[in-house]
Parts: C-alpha cells; sequence; structure tokens
C-alpha cells in the first residue's frame, strides 16, 4: 500500500551526484515508508566531510563521524565513477525532524520496511543502524560493498 510521502525540492536536490541505484532505492522507499523523511546528505565534498569530523573534536556537538575526508574518505564522497555511494535521510513525524539516539525505531520501522518488502535486496542497500558492529548511523543507507569501491 502507497503513502502519500514525496520527496520536496531540497531532497531532491540531494540527490545531484548520487549513484543512481540508490536514487531509484530512496524514490521507492519513500512511496512505502511508515514515515515520511527527506534527505539530509548526498555527495559531499572533503570539506564538507572534514567539517563534519571536527564536530565533537574541534567544535561543538556530538562526534558524527569517524572519517576526517582526507586521509579516510566517506561513502558520501565520489568514486572513482563520480557518483558518491550513500545517502543520509531525517524523519519526520507530525512535522517535527526525529534525529536523536531515542529516535533510532523510526529509522529501524524504515529499514524493516524496506527489508520486508524486499527494496534492499533489489537495489543491493544497506542500513547504517545495523551494518557496522561498533557505530550505529540510523540516517545513513549506501550500496553495498560501497567501502571496497575506490575512490577518484
Amino acid at each position: 500500500m502507497e503513502n502519500k510521502f514525496s520527496f520536496g525540492e531540497n531532497s531532491l536536490n540531494k540527490f545531484i551526484g548520487v549513484h543512481p541505484k540508490l536514487v531509484k532505492f530512496m524514490q521507492e522507499l519513500i512511496k512505502i515508508s511508515p514515515y515520511d523523511f527527506k534527505i539530509l546528505a548526498g555527495v559531499r565534498t572533503p570539506e564538507e566531510q572534514n567539517k563534519l569530523y571536527q564536530q565533537g573534536r574541534t567544535t561543538k556537538g556530538p562526534i558524527v563521524t569517524k572519517v576526517d575526508g582526507y586521509k579516510q574518505k566517506s561513502n558520501h564522497q565520489p568514486k572513482f565513477d563520480g557518483y558518491g555511494y550513500a545517502i543520509d535521510i531525517g524523519v519526520i513525524v507530525d512535522g517535527k525532524y526525529k534525529g536523536d539516539w531515542k529516535d533510532f525505531h523510526y529509522y529501524q520501522d524504515i529499514y524493516d520496511i524496506a527489508k520486508k518488502t524486499g527494496l534492499l535486496e533489489k537495489y543491493e542497500i544497506e542500513w547504517g543502524g545495523n551494518c557496522w558492529k561498533s557505530f550505529k548511523d540510523a540516517p545513513h543507507w549506501q550500496i553495498k560493498g560501497a567501502d571496497k569501491i575506490a575512490f577518484e
């Protein structure tokens, strides 16, 4: 059963430079998701990635990444084919962004529907909420095996 959710212009603009397989996955996922969500991040420059890395280290805020964008690159950064292989989403419930750790269950529910309907397998996608043992990144989705794909 399809719902009423769709992407706004800001989300659609964040698809620019993202691998087409991941874009198609997101376009199908929004139609079956139990919650509305927006695209928070698609492709990042090394500078943008490093700014996130500095958060919780040299700037205020919680640590959100272990990847500095230079020595270690993010799957949000373009690979050899020019595409970014990761997207971050933000769940919206009753018009409010849900991004705290206590909101993990919203992201889990979206993952569960993607798994149940076969979308993960169809597009070979993995979720940051369960693809690393040491770090749960609920907003993060990427093409399976992206960590093994060469950068530019």
